[in-house]
């Protein structure tokens, strides 16, 4: 019995140490497989590093392109989203004719994507995600993930119009009403097709209204109605044009 426990102990090692043999004599496919069964233990450091090796020692070689690309996951498995992002784009680009672009560039938008922060931090991160889904669509509009890739456009835009909005209310707040206003309107026609556009545009009218600019504000409501005529502020929109109009015939 203990020269079993003792032989099942040995064959543990072994299978426990397998990610360490000796890949320097392997052809190139026996060296791919290898560090993609590593890739699917999510072995990633190990793996990152065979497939390395891969691209080095064998340019040209058509396990390259696999191995640049489960080189490009590895790293965004691990989080390392800039070094993933860098090598999902030298695939794309030094390998076009890959059958692995097309996720290749989808997970180039995924890596920005997953660095994109809250609203309230520099969003430059967020429209370079915008830029690649964009890309992937325009290139790939078959594909699988395009329905994703546009949902994540939908809800990447919504933090961007969040953020100009936010910023146009902390200036209303404290009374810079040029530079609210600018916001309001950057909202309104850069997002138009946010949640937040409506509400911006409505928030741009009560300012006028307040300033006194009531010709301003009747036209902002015509436009508030002609953009958005199913919005639950609608019928106040549509009160106000009348109370406006008439205020402005009596005043005359």
């Amino acid at each position: 019995m203990e020269k079993i426990f003792a032989l099942y102990f040995l064959i543990l090692i072994f299978f426990g140490c397998s990610s360490s043999i000796d890949t320097a004599n392997l052809g190139s496919q026996e060296r791919l497989d290898y560090a993609i069964r590593l890739y699917n233990d999510e072995d990633y450091e190990i793996a990152i590093t065979e497939l390395q090796a891969i691209i080095l020692q064998f340019p040209g070689n058509a396990a390259v392109d696999n191995a640049q690309y489960y080189l490009a996951m590895s790293r965004f498995k691990r989080g390392e989203l800039i070094l993933a992002a860098f090598e999902f784009s030298k695939l794309i680009k030094n390998m076009p004719v890959s059958e692995f672009v097309p996720q290749a560039q989808f997970m180039l938008a995924e890596s920005y994507y997953e660095l994109s922060p809250n609203y309230t931090l520099d969003q430059k991160y967020t429209k370079k995600a915008i830029e690649e889904y964009q890309a992937f669509l325009d290139f790939f509009p078959a594909n699988t993930n395009v329905a994703e890739a546009e949902k994540k456009i939908r809800e990447l835009n919504d933090k961007l119009a969040l953020k100009e909005y936010n910023n146009a209310l902390i200036y209303e707040k404290l009374e810079y009403y040029t530079a609210a206003t600018r916001y309001y309107d950057s909202v309104v026609e850069v997002y138009h097709d946010t949640q937040y556009a409506p509400m911006a545009l409505y928030n741009k009218i009560s300012l006028l209204r307040s300033r006194e600019k009531t010709r301003d504000a009747l036209d902002e409501i015509s436009k508030f109605l002609q953009r958005y005529p199913n919005d639950q502020r609608a019928k106040e929109m549509e009160s106000l044009k009348t109370s406006l109009e008439n205020l402005l015939s009596a005043s005359k």
